[in-house]
């Protein structure tokens, strides 16, 4: 702010958008009835007092009094910027400055350079450019809203020599990662009230097909079914997919069924190991990935229980002692805690063993008393038979004597224990 107290005029420097009003006020805190004016940077009066000096339609006064001088300017241009003079008529005239600053508003920025589609790999330079700034305007790039910071800037002066052209270079390579993202270019300026100029531009990027199997089933085995899925993302939308295996055709169609970019297998055999490969392709180019099938056996715990009823079966068959020798044994292995067999993963060879020992222990011992019953009840007989034939003269007495001596017998019996 220039000027003093007192007789001195007092003024304010603007600055206003170009096309905006600008407010020039001089006041004067002390003044014994003297005159004020308003001059432009051309020296020519614009207002003495309240009498208009200027026929420039733009120009008009807003409040005018011994203390204060007040104009406006619409319509403000380039060319209205400068230094605007307040006087006051004393003995000698005094003076006060204000500078009258116009901003340019930026034009609203473009993106060149684009073409589409670009093809991956490809190198792209899009340039955002901007004209008609003053001061000259900043230029910022977005990649969905993420700065990008590593950019050209190049600033020139237009032929007003009061205005610039502002021009930005974004140049990167092409990726996959960069199909359908927004890259905006921003132009920032004073001018603006905080509200910036943006140009956008949806990039299209076309790439081969990317392939990756998915497999519902992360253990198979013999007997049950898989389904192996092949997703493929590109652009262009890829084909319908192949499937292969070991190099070739599916051997079995009619368990191996193909279902656009699905394939399943049911009825899984060891026949079924291999490699199974999926392809896509568009127009850009092809992809393939593998996935190694392994089926495994049906897995399966045995309990050593289920040995032992047939031993115990096969020792029933000699007598009645022997069956409930064997009987109780059976008994006893059955009921063993169940969850000491239960923690086995395999037959226990020593109680199988032991089982047997005792078993054929058990037969040995029955077959000997057996023989030694028998033997004893073939030995009566024939001591019976041979009583009282030993005197006998021939066969008849012998004969006589026998059944004589059955009577007795029946007073002398014998018995066995």
């Amino acid at each position: 702010m220039l000027g003093s107290q007192g007789q001195f005029p007092l003024t304010q420097n603007v600055t206003v958008v170009e096309g905006g009003t600008a407010n020039l006020t001089c006041r004067v805190d002390q003044n014994d009835n003297t005159s004020l004016q308003w001059s432009n940077p051309a020296q020519q009066t614009l207002y003495f007092d309240d009498k208009k000096a200027l026929r420039d339609n733009r120009i008009e006064l807003v409040r005018a009094s011994w203390h204060e001088l007040s104009i406006s300017v619409s319509d403000v241009s380039l060319s209205d910027e400068g230094q605007y003079t307040c006087s006051l008529f004393t003995m000698p005239v005094k003076t006060s400055k204000a500078f009258l600053t116009v901003l340019g508003v930026p034009d609203k920025p473009q993106i060149t350079g684009f073409t589409s589609p670009v093809m991956e790999g490809e190198r792209m330079q899009l340039t955002c450019k901007t004209s008609g700034s003053k001061p000259a305007a900043d230029i910022r790039w977005f990649k969905n809203d993420k700065e990008v910071k590593d950019v050209k800037y190049l600033k020139e002066e237009d032929a007003n020599r009061k205005t610039f052209t502002v021009s930005s270079t974004l140049d990167f390579l092409a990726d996959r990662s960069d199909d359908g993202a927004v890259v905006s270019c921003r132009v920032d300026h004073e001018s603006l009230n905080s509200t910036p100029q943006i140009a956008m531009q949806v990039l299209e990027i076309h790439y081969t097909p990317l392939v990756k199997i998915i497999s519902s089933n992360s253990w198979p085995e013999e007997g049950q079914s898989i389904i192996l899925t092949c997703e493929s993302k590109g652009k262009p939308v890829p084909e319908p997919v192949l499937w292969t295996k070991d190099g070739g055709e599916l051997p079995d169609p009619e368990r191996m069924v193909v279902n656009g970019r699905v394939l399943s297998i049911s009825f899984l055999n060891k026949t079924d190991n291999g490699t199974y490969r999926c392809e896509a392709k568009n127009p850009i180019g092809r992809n393939s990935t593998e996935y190694v099938l392994i089926v495994h056996d049906v897995f399966n715990t045995l309990l050593p229980t289920t040995v032992i009823p047939s031993l115990t079966t096969a020792t029933v068959t000699t007598t009645v002692a022997l069956t409930t020798s064997t009987t109780t044994s059976a008994t006893a292995i059955s009921t063993r805690d169940p969850n000491a067999l239960a923690g086995q993963t395999g037959p226990d060879h020593a109680l199988i063993g032991g089982i047997v020992a005792v078993v054929v222990f058990v037969t040995l011992c029955s077959i000997i008393l057996l023989g030694r019953y028998l033997a004893r009840h073939k030995g009566t007989y024939l001591t019976n038979e041979a009583k009282g034939a030993e005197d006998a003269p021939d066969a008849d007495t012998a004969i006589i004597n026998a059944e004589g001596s059955q009577v007795n017998a029946e007073e002398k019996k014998e018995y066995f224990i």
